[in-house]
């Protein structure tokens, strides 16, 4: 019986955290021998406090590596131990690595470099475009994209460096078996075709809050860097940009209106040393180290050729990603709110264009190529 099935055996029925994990991992040579150590052993563990001992004691007897090993088998899910080959490189630099990585789909291979691109699960339509625009060049470029999977965000990015043909990892914070949010099911089927799922919970674990900022140490201490693209005041993206900061790693912030509470976060990071992206040029400026050989990005987003009836593609010219108002839009086209407003549904209902609150009007991404 390999060893990563003892690992992953123990820590499905022990639930004591990647800290005390790490503490077993490091004073233990494998996991069978923590299954089988004495109470007088386990108390010698450094850092292991008396409470975790006991829980230890009471739940190990639960512990089947066999029938850990058939179930991972039967749901085609793939594990590996820290200190293997294939674990992933600069996550063994973080202080707490996961002791057991579940993962469906490829391993990031050591030669692509990752970027974590994270930002706000409420995330506006720039913010979307930007996050999708940024994924596609940098895996043109030649890295690879970590994020989270969650909506937003986190979603934009994956799906901008699958269209771009590139690699893209996905930390989750639930079990590997479980798709969260479930409207990604088709998103999360395309990973595990051309990219990774990956994940330190146990199959089964549900998606519950205490583990998010837990898995987000792993998003960036997969990744080179940590972009934020959108994040209010209190996001999550800002847990990880932390974890980044920790673990040495460069943090990046797109700025945005400065009137939006959804760029309210960045432009803090922005203020604390973040360094500022417009293009993906100012991201790989800093690793001057890695040479590049795939195709450059585009300079900026382009709209597509759209067929729309003449009326409907004038009135487009005029709404982009930055909101303008009906009254605007009735300015610049010379024509009348009730006209302009007629168009506008128009554009809606084919999913072009997107109301925000207060009869504001911004592109959707199928606008863009």
């Amino acid at each position: 019986m390999q060893d990563r099935f003892h690992w992953a055996a123990l820590q499905a029925v022990l639930d004591v955290g990647p800290r005390n994990m790490n503490h077993l991992y490091r004073y233990f040579s494998s996991g069978k021998k923590v299954l089988e150590a004495k109470e007088k052993d386990l108390r010698q563990v450094p850092y292991l406090s008396a409470h975790i001992v006991e829980k230890i004691i009471s739940n190990r007897r639960f512990a089947n590596p066999e029938k850990t090993a058939e179930d991972l088998l039967k749901k085609e899910i793939k594990v590996i131990l820290l200190g293997e080959e294939g674990y992933p490189s600069h996550l063994t630099q973080i202080p707490d690595p996961p002791v057991v990585l579940y993962f469906k789909g490829k391993l990031p291979p050591r030669e692509v470099p990752l970027l974590a691109v994270v930002g706000a699960r409420r995330a506006t339509p720039y913010g979307l475009m930007i996050a999708k625009k940024l994924a596609q060049d940098l895996v043109h470029l030649g890295w690879g994209v970590v994020s989270g999977m969650a909506r937003g965000i986190d979603t934009a990015a994956h799906k901008g460096a699958i269209q771009g043909n590139g690699y893209t990892l996905a930390v989750l914070g639930c079990g590997i078996d479980i798709c969260y949010p479930r409207e990604n099911e088709k998103l999360k089927e395309q990973m595990e075709a051309t990219g990774c799922l990956l994940s330190e919970f146990p199959p089964g674990t549900t998606p519950q809050s205490k583990n998010f900022p837990i898995r987000n140490r792993i998003i960036s201490g997969c990744s080179l860097g940590t972009l934020v693209v959108e994040a209010g005041e209190k996001s999550g993206a800002l847990i990880t940009a932390a974890f980044a900061l920790e673990q040495g790693r460069d943090v990046f912030a797109v700025p945005g209106p400065v009137t939006s509470t959804h760029s309210k976060g960045t432009h803090g990071l922005i203020k604390q040393g973040a360094k500022l992206v417009e293009t993906v040029e100012d991201i790989i400026v800093e690793f001057p180290y890695l040479h590049f050989s795939k195709q450059q990005p585009k300079e900026a987003l382009q709209k597509k050729e759209l067929n729309l009836p003449p009326e409907e593609a004038a009135l487009l010219k005029f709404i982009g990603l930055e909101p303008i108002h009906i009254d605007e839009l009735a300015r610049l086209s010379n024509l009348s709110v009730s006209v302009v407003s007629a168009l506008l549904t128009l554009l809606e209902v084919k999913g072009i264009v997107k109301q925000m609150p207060g009869h504001f009007f911004v592109c959707t991404d199928s606008c863009y190529d």
